[in-house]
C-alpha cells in the first residue's frame, strides 16, 4: 500500500514518514500542493491544509474531481466549520494536530476498510484465487473453504487487507493479538507456518527479513 504524505514542514513530515515506513507502508512525501497533484497515483493521501502554494482544501477538491483515492486531512485547523468544509469537499477523515501515530494508523485502516467495502461487490478481500470474507469470517482458495482457527483467520485477513505490502510483526501483534498478548512474537511464526500448510504453497506468505510478512499470489 502506497501513501502520499503532503506536508511542507520537515519537523512534522520526517517522523511521520519514518513511522509509517516502520509499519510497513510504502511512503512518498511532497511539500507543495502542485507536487501533490503531479505525483503518481497512490492508495491513500495524507493531506496538510496549510501548504505554501495552494490551499489544502483546493488540493482536496482537485483530487476528488479526478479520483476516488481516500484522503485523510491532517491539520491544525480544528474548528467545526473547517472540518465540515473538508469533509464536504471529499475528505474521508479529518485529524487535528497534534495527533498520535497509533491513532493515525487506526484511522488509515478504518478508511481503507471503508474504501474496500464500497469498491468491492461482496466486501471480500481478493488476492489472486484467495478470497477472505471478513463479515462471514470465511476464507476460500479456488472455491475451496479453508479450515482456519480464529487467530489464523485474523492473521490471514490482516495480511490480505494490504496484499503485496510488508506488514510488520508489531502491526500484526497489535491487530491480531491486540493488547492482551505479552508473549514472544514467535507465535506469529507458528501461525504463519500453519497458514502456509493450509494454503498449500509457502509462496503465499513471504517472510520479509527484519520486518514481518507479506501476502501475495504465488
Amino acid at each position: 500500500m502506497h501513501i502520499l504524505v503532503v506536508e511542507d514542514e520537515d519537523a512534522i513530515a520526517d517522523p511521520l514518514v519514518a513511522g509509517l515506513r516502520r509499519e510497513g507502508y510504502d511512503v512518498s512525501r511532497v511539500a507543495t500542493g502542485e507536487d501533490a497533484l503531479e505525483a503518481p497515483p497512490s492508495d491513500l493521501v495524507l493531506l496538510d491544509l496549510r501548504l505554501p502554494d495552494i490551499d489544502g482544501l483546493d488540493v482536496c477538491r482537485a483530487f476528488r474531481e479526478r479520483s476516488r483515492v481516500p484522503i485523510i486531512v491532517l491539520t491544525a485547523r480544528g474548528e467545526e466549520a473547517d472540518r465540515v468544509v473538508g469533509l464536504e469537499l471529499g475528505a474521508d477523515d479529518y485529524v487535528v494536530k497534534p495527533y498520535g501515530l497509533r491513532e493515525l494508523i487506526a484511522r488509515i485502516r478504518a478508511v481503507m476498510r471503508r474504501a474496500a467495502s464500497i469498491g468491492g461487490t461482496s466486501g471480500a478481500l481478493q488476492v489472486g484465487e484467495l478470497e477472505v470474507d471478513e463479515r462471514a469470517r470465511r476464507a476460500t482458495l479456488e472455491g475451496r473453504e479453508l479450515e482456519l482457527t480464529p487467530k489464523e483467520f485474523d492473521l490471514l485477513a490482516a495480511l490480505a487487507r494490504d496484499p503485496g505490502a510488508a506488514v510488520s510483526r508489531q502491526r500484526l501483534l497489535a491487530e491480531v493479538w491486540q493488547t492482551s498478548w505479552y508473549g514472544s512474537s514467535k507465535t506469529i511464526d507458528v501461525h504463519v507456518a500453519a497458514l502456509r500448510r493450509k494454503l498449500g504453497d509457502p509462496g503465499w506468505i513471504e517472510t520479509v527479513r527484519g520486518v514481518g510478512f507479506r501476502l501475495r499470489s504465488p
